[in-house]
């Protein structure tokens, strides 16, 4: 399956040049074989604590774009947002989105930065959402979650490609950089991280969204510019490593 990662300067709080962008991304990605694009953690806001304008339906403006573009290309896509919810508050969260549009999985952020205050304003979630891609088992993670190895290993005997979406800011760039290729050594599947580029909140963000391979090797890796990101991923030589290398077979419970 060939995938698309966009790296993107969010306009802060700017839904429509957000989206603008995107699709003119999209476009991209598809003329480069894509079956898969990838969007940031709140790609259509910037990562902001202002619920009053983070925060969306289900039928709101950024899911329903998001489904556009993936009927309008015959892609799958993945992308951030905030969900307004009628049973408890806001939640930051990703959206899966199959070829014809249709929502295939929805997942919550777990873990919530409390340095950063966003626990005081979003709700977590409590368990992770596989789902697949054609015939890959997939996850997706946001952010801060990147940190807690229990999660990932949670899924790690399901799926075969495990994404991460964020707005990682500079300051712990070398974190983010070392901690994808080690989700992927220790859990041996691919990993996509996909941050933003540029500022926003007061935050300044370097990129590094990078395509690992189950041994931690990056297949390609993003600077500090706006960049579309394209690789090949293979299920198989998910299955393959995993089969020479048997190491999740020996982990014990506690």
């Amino acid at each position: 399956m060939k995938v698309a990662a966009l790296q993107m300067d969010i306009a802060w709080h700017d839904r429509q040049t957000n989206h603008a962008k995107v699709r003119q991304f999209a476009k991209k990605a598809k003329d480069a074989g894509a079956e898969l694009l990838i969007l940031p953690e709140m790609f259509s806001t910037g990562f902001s604590l202002d619920t009053a304008i983070t925060v969306e339906s289900l039928q709101g403006d950024t899911p329903e774009f998001l489904r556009s573009v993936a009927r309008e290309h015959s892609m799958h896509v993945i992308g951030g947002f905030v969900l307004s919810r009628n049973n408890g508050g806001p939640q930051n969260v990703s959206l899966a989105i199959d070829r014809k549009g249709k929502d295939i999985a929805i997942y919550a952020k777990t873990h919530l930065i409390s340095l950063l205050g966003e626990d005081t304003s979003y709700e977590s979630g409590d368990r992770p959402a596989t789902f697949y891609l054609d015939e890959v088992c997939t996850t997706c993670f946001i952010c801060y979650d990147l940190r807690f190895p229990e999660l990932f290993r949670a899924v790690a005997d399901k799926c075969m490609l495990i994404i991460v979406i964020a707005s990682w800011p500079d300051t712990r760039q070398a974190h983010w950089d070392t901690l994808l290729r080690a989700r992927a050594i220790e859990n041996q599947c691919y990993v996509i991280g996909v941050n933003r580029v540029g500022e926003g909140g007061g935050y300044s963000f370097t990129g590094g969204s990078a395509i690992i391979d189950p041994l931690g090797e990056s297949i390609t890796q993003g600077e500090e510019k706006e960049t579309l990101l394209v690789a090949d991923i293979d299920a198989e030589k998910v299955k393959e490593i995993r089969s020479q290398f048997p190491f999740l077979k020996d982990k014990r419970p506690f």
